[in-house]
């Protein structure tokens, strides 16, 4: 764990998801000392109620703000649309950063005027989805895919697959018939799957990463308070993971060219502490 004196920006996803969140915040951020936790005892969330994540994603953040998180990015879609409402309520004094699908710029970038969107049935089904189509996509038609089985093809490190060659076939086929000319990553975990999305749908179709957009939002925000760190400090990465920490420490150097150890966390009745 980080020595006493580092003061990290926490990050939690239901898996592996949320590395495309921290590899961006790496690259934004380079002196900030990063602490991530994968809940993969319960991914996907996608498949859980919203009620669940919303109880998951708070014993996360009180554990990040155990450990001397200074801000919290909830780097998953559902569980930024189940729960960052009522953390940010929770917590009204403490800075939380959550996902909210990109439909914003999709709708700005589309010159066909139809969008894809590749999202967890529960981000489709949460307030946050439904508030920014309603803000932002008047002008535009938009697709929705829930990508059946693709969190868990990535969760295993299986990028480039058969099966997973053939779940994003199934989702982007009529989208691609219908003229979507831009898709959205409403999931942290499909932008690990960008190159062979842009095998099947081509060149011509963008593809919309919310990572560094998140990144930079993390940036402004440590920025209005006060709380950019100047130098490197000596705390650095750590890894966690309610799941198995050999497998997810093997998948490290495959997802972000990180050479790391995982530690283990467990969960008892709600709350998160360090296997023994």
């Amino acid at each position: 764990m980080f020595p006493s004196a580092a003061v990290p920006i926490g990050i939690f996803d239901s898996g592996v998801g949320g590395l495309t969140v921290f590899r961006a915040l790496r690259e934004i951020l380079p002196n900030e000392d990063l602490l991530y936790f994968a809940d993969q005892a319960n991914v996907p969330y996608g498949d859980r109620s919203l009620e669940e994540v919303r109880g998951l994603a708070e014993g996360a953040a009180s554990f990040l703000m155990d450990q001397g998180a200074k801000l919290i990015v909830i780097a998953c879609n559902t569980a930024s649309a189940a729960a960052l409402k009522h953390l940010r309520a929770l917590y009204p004094d403490f800075p939380i950063v959550g996902m909210e699908p990109a439909v914003k710029p999709a709708a700005e970038q589309t010159l066909s005027g139809k969008v894809g969107v590749l999202a967890t049935p529960s981000t489709f089904q949460g307030e946050l989805y439904a508030s920014v189509v309603e803000r932002f996509a008047h002008d535009v038609q938009l697709f929705q895919a829930t990508c059946p089985g693709l969190v868990g093809q990535i969760e295993m490190g299986y990028l480039n697959t058969p099966k997973t060659r053939r779940i994003l076939e199934d989702a982007l086929a009529p989208m691609l018939k219908a003229g979507v000319d831009t898709l959205v990553m409403g999931c942290t975990h499909f932008p690990f799957v960008i190159p062979l999305i842009r095998e099947i749908a081509g060149e011509s179709v963008r593809v919309i990463d919310p990572a560094p957009a998140i990144a930079r939002q993390v940036k402004r925000v440590l920025e209005s308070r006060g709380l950019l760190a100047e130098r490197k400090r000596a705390g650095g990465e750590v890894f966690l993971t309610s799941g198995n920490a050999e497998k997810m420490q093997a998948l490290l150097p495959k997802l972000i060219a990180v050479q790391a150890e995982v530690d283990q966390l467990c969960w008892k009745d709600g709350v998160l502490s360090l296997s023994s």
